[in-house]
C-alpha cells in the first residue's frame, strides 16, 4: 500500500451515501480473519450492497454499474466520492484498509469520521475535506458523465473538478502529508531520523 503521493488524475466512483458506515465499509464479520491480504479486504469493500445474500450481485448499486464496475488502477477510479459524514460508525481500520485494497487511493467527502480520516492517512489513503456544494458539483458532473475525472495535487492542496474547471484547497497535517509524500508510515519516519534521534538523546545526556 506504500506508494509515493504527489498529484493523481482519475476518474471517480460516486457513493452518494450519507453516514456510510464503517460496517457498510466492510461488515464485521470480516474482522475475524488474520490476514493482511489487500486483496481480501478489497473483495470485502461495500461487500453487502454489492452483493445479495445469495451472492449474485446488486445491479442498481453504483459499484456494480457498468461505468464504475472496474477495478481500480492509475486513473480509473482511484478516487471515492463519498456522502457526507464518510466513515462514521466503529473505529476499526479494517475499513481503510478495504478501500486501500480495493485500489482507491483518495476518498472525497464534505465531512469525516476523525477516527477513520486518521485510519485512512495510515493506509496511504488521502482524505479530502472539501466544501458541500464542491462535493455536490462533483456528484452532478460524474452523473452526467461517468469519465469525468478530477486531479488531486497534495503539494499544493488542491483538488480539481476537470470538467468544470472548479477548484478548492483542502487541509491536511503536514506531518502526515510530507509521510503520503514519501511513502512513509510512523515507523519509516522514525527510522530515516534515527540519527538525528540520537544525536539528540546524546546531547541531553551531556546536559
Amino acid at each position: 500500500m506504500k506508494q509515493k503521493f504527489d498529484i493523481i488524475k482519475s476518474t471517480c466512483i460516486p457513493i452518494d451515501i450519507d453516514n456510510c458506515n464503517t460496517d457498510l465499509i466492510i461488515p464485521a464479520r470480516y474482522l475475524a480473519s488474520t490476514t493482511r491480504d489487500p486483496q481480501f479486504f478489497g473483495d470485502a469493500f461495500m461487500h453487502d450492497l454489492r452483493f445479495a445474500a445469495d451472492g449474485t450481485k446488486v445491479a442498481d448499486f453504483v459499484m456494480n454499474q457498468p461505468a464504475f464496475c472496474e477495478a481500480p488502477h492509475p486513473g480509473v477510479h482511484e478516487i471515492i466520492i463519498g456522502g457526507q459524514n464518510w466513515g462514521s460508525g466503529s473505529s476499526r481500520e479494517h475499513a481503510a484498509w478495504a478501500i486501500a485494497g480495493y485500489g482507491v487511493r483518495a476518498v472525497i467527502s464534505s465531512s469525516f469520521a476523525d477516527i477513520h480520516r486518521n485510519n485512512l492517512l495510515n493506509c496511504f489513503v488521502l482524505p479530502v475535506v472539501v466544501s458541500r456544494s464542491f462535493q455536490q458539483e462533483l456528484f452532478a458532473s460524474i452523473a452526467s458523465d461517468p469519465t469525468t475525472q478530477v486531479e488531486i495535487d497534495l503539494p499544493n492542496q488542491t483538488v480539481t473538478n476537470l470538467a468544470t474547471g472548479n477548484k478548492e484547497h483542502f487541509e491536511i497535517n503536514g506531518y502526515k502529508k510530507y509521510c503520503l509524500m514519501n511513502a512513509l508510515d510512523d515507523i519509516d519516519f522514525l527510522l530515516d531520523n534515527q540519527a538525528k534521534i540520537e544525536e539528540w538523546e546524546a546531547q541531553a545526556r551531556e546536559q
